[in-house]
Formats: structure tokens, sequence, C-alpha cells
């Protein structure tokens, strides 16, 4: 089977919108590449996922999730896949940046195929050393969540992050799929602001 391809993308788009980027690879196990994608426009930015499937008269591509990115961007989103895994990282914002990575694996359930958020991590910190910053790692599949604080340290160009105050803790577990993706910034102000 052949990725879908940029022709058939295109014919997806609505008016002033574009692909900002795609990545295609085997994220369901069936050999067959499926196909995650951003479509950007000036205030909304959607991350999409699709995934193959073979029927007995039938092969194509089916919707798996989606979710809204920030629309802020500091560059297209970064997308790779490895062992079934999608892994989006993301850099918004201004001078003060909000670097986001989400990690998904597909599941299957009742309603169909699903990409589950496996992963969350999210730093917030200022790109000209101009405040502190704070940054987290959550795995939502076990509740195990890592937050640091990053603090300034040295003066004028040699000022960098020192990272202080590491604390470990358990989440609840749930089962979060990507059209419920939480925003990063919320998720790291209610685990570092929980001090």
């Amino acid at each position: 089977m052949q990725p879908i391809s940029d022709a058939t993308l295109n014919d997806w788009l609505e008016m002033g919108e574009e692909i900002e980027t795609r990545i295609d690879g085997d994220l369901n196990g069936d050999g067959d590449p499926d196909t995650a994608y951003v479509v950007a426009s000036p205030d909304v930015r959607t991350l999409h996922v699709q995934l193959s499937y073979r029927a007995e008269f039938d092969i194509g591509h089916q919707p798996a999730g989606s979710f809204k990115l920030e629309p802020d961007r500091l560059g297209p989103a970064d997308l790779s896949i490895n062992k079934g895994v999608l892994t989006v990282r993301d850099l918004t914002g201004g001078t003060t940046a909000m670097s986001a990575v989400y990690r998904y694996r597909a599941a299957m359930t009742k309603d169909g195929p699903r990409m589950r958020l496996i992963g969350l991590d999210a730093k917030v910190y200022s790109r000209t050393y101009a405040h502190d910053g704070d940054e987290m790692s959550w795995n939502v599949t076990t509740g195990d969540t890592i937050t640091t604080l990053l603090k300034i340290k040295g003066t004028g160009e040699d000022r960098t992050y020192d990272k202080l105050y590491t604390r470990k803790f358990k989440r609840p577990v749930r089962t979060i799929y990507m059209e419920d993706t939480p925003g990063a910034e919320e998720e790291l102000v209610s685990v570092t602001k929980a001090k």
C-alpha cells in the first residue's frame, strides 16, 4: 500500500490552509504506511492521523485522531515514528517559549482505531534568559511524573539554566485519546504550582 499522496492531503484542505509537515510510517503494526500531518492556517494548527486498513475488498486509510496545537509556532512541528510510537515536538510562543513533546500509540477500541496519549513533556523557558522556567515529564500510561525548576545562573552571555528541585511523583493513570489531549502549558502549571 502506498502512503497517502500529497495531492490527496491538499485536496482535503480548506481555503487558507496548508500542510505544515507530515510523516509516514507504521503506527498500527500492519506493515502498511500510516500518515500523521499538521494542517496550519493563520489562526489554527491541527494534527491529524490517518491509519491504513485492509478489508476483504478494500484498502485505504481512516482517521484515528486529531487535536489542535498551539497556533503561535516558532517553526513547523517535528514529527517522528519509532517502533509504532508517534512523537510530536512543538515549539510555540515568543521570547518566552513553550516546548511540548506528545507521544501517541495506536489502540483498537470498540469504535475503531484511535490514537492514545502515552507521554507528555512540557518546558516553559525564556529564550533570552529573562526569567526562570519549569519543565515536566509525564508518563501517562504509568502516571510517573517528574518536575524540575529551571533557575537562571551566570550573567550576560554566560547565562544558562540550572536544574533544581526535581520532584518525582505519581499521577492517577487514565486513558486519554488524541482528541482529549490536554494543553501542555495547563498541565505544566497544574503540576508545578501544586508544590
